[in-house]
């Protein structure tokens, strides 16, 4: 069997799928109190902004990116509570990136995660600011990380290379104007590979090396890391666009053939489905095969990526 492609089951008996969807939980509930309490309260001024980011950044959502900072961080020997200002960081480089996407100039979306779209509630101009707002404030957050006691200020200045460099124009806007170019057209394998490692996988693998750098992982640690968020933020992807065509439109919070109505480069339709399904396996594999060097440290991580492959939502 080859190294890449590990013969590894990729399921979890009901009682480890019952653990995760209990950690899921915490971890979910922790990112959203530290994100009540460092957003601006609702109403403070300017009030339509403040409403607009709110509404926004809780209105659902798997908090997955944050999670993983969590878990890296604790991978790397640091408390989870000690990078919670980092994990609520990348949540809302993640919400402006959904604020701005829904827009009527780009996937013209009238709603997200069952509710109405933010442009929808507050027009397209405070949609935008508060997606530039969210974006701001992030990089503040992230800076106020340097505070936490056992969190050096030079270990912040890497998290924030990482954030910075994961999403600009090698990372996930370049990925989102390469999605916006290649709709309607015909690409290569490579070419809808690329566009999703940038988009979605570019700050997935991000999250992860922010969770290492604040908690001090070693270089090997960190490239593990590494090698399991491009291989998850692969998976990930591509179980979100076999959703968009299979899923169950009331767990997604969305409608789905969205991706076929706008002419969507994805997974299906450059691979199919049967395939498609079968490149997540093999990057969920990949993913397990990345962190064997963890050993102990492990587990969480591979219980995770094995979840992420079977979600329906």
């Amino acid at each position: 069997m080859s190294r890449t492609q590990p013969d590894v089951q990729l399921s979890l008996p009901h009682d480890t799928q019952d653990a995760v969807h209990a950690r899921l939980t915490r971890d979910r509930q922790a990112v959203e109190r530290a994100l009540d309490a460092f957003l601006p309260p609702a109403g403070a001024p300017p009030r339509p902004l403040h409403d607009a980011m709110r509404h926004s950044v809780f209105g659902g959502g798997k908090r997955l990116r944050p999670i993983l900072v969590l878990a890296a961080a604790e991978v790397a020997g640091a408390p989870p509570e000690a990078v919670l200002p980092a994990a609520c960081a990348v949540e809302l480089i993640h919400t402006y990136s959904l604020i701005h996407d829904d827009l009527p100039a780009m996937d013209n979306s009238p709603t997200r995660r069952g509710r109405p779209a933010c442009h929808v509630l507050y027009g397209d101009a405070v949609a935008v600011l508060a997606g530039d707002a969210l974006h701001a404030y992030a990089f503040e957050l992230l800076a106020r990380n340097a505070e936490a006691p056992g969190i050096p200020a030079a270990r912040v200045l890497g998290a924030i290379g990482e954030l910075s460099a994961s999403i600009g124009g090698g990372g996930m806007v370049g990925g989102q104007v390469l999605d916006l170019l290649a709709a309607g057209t015909q690409v290569a394998a490579a070419d809808v590979r690329n566009i999703h490692r940038l988009k979605t996988g570019a700050l997935l693998r991000a999250c992860l090396r922010i969770g290492g750098i604040l908690g001090g992982a070693p270089q090997d640690t960190l490239d593990a890391l590494s090698r399991y968020g491009d291989e998850v933020g692969l998976a990930f992807q591509i179980v979100d666009d076999i959703l968009d065509v299979v899923g169950e439109q009331g767990k997604l919070g969305k409608g789905t053939g969205s991706d076929a109505a706008q002419a969507k480069i994805t997974f299906p339709l450059v691979f199919g489905l049967g395939d498609s399904r079968r490149l997540a396996r093999e990057a969920t594999g990949r993913a397990l095969l990345a962190i064997e060097p963890l050993e102990a440290r492990g587990p969480w991580l591979r219980d995770l990526a094995i979840f992420l492959l079977s979600r329906d939502r």
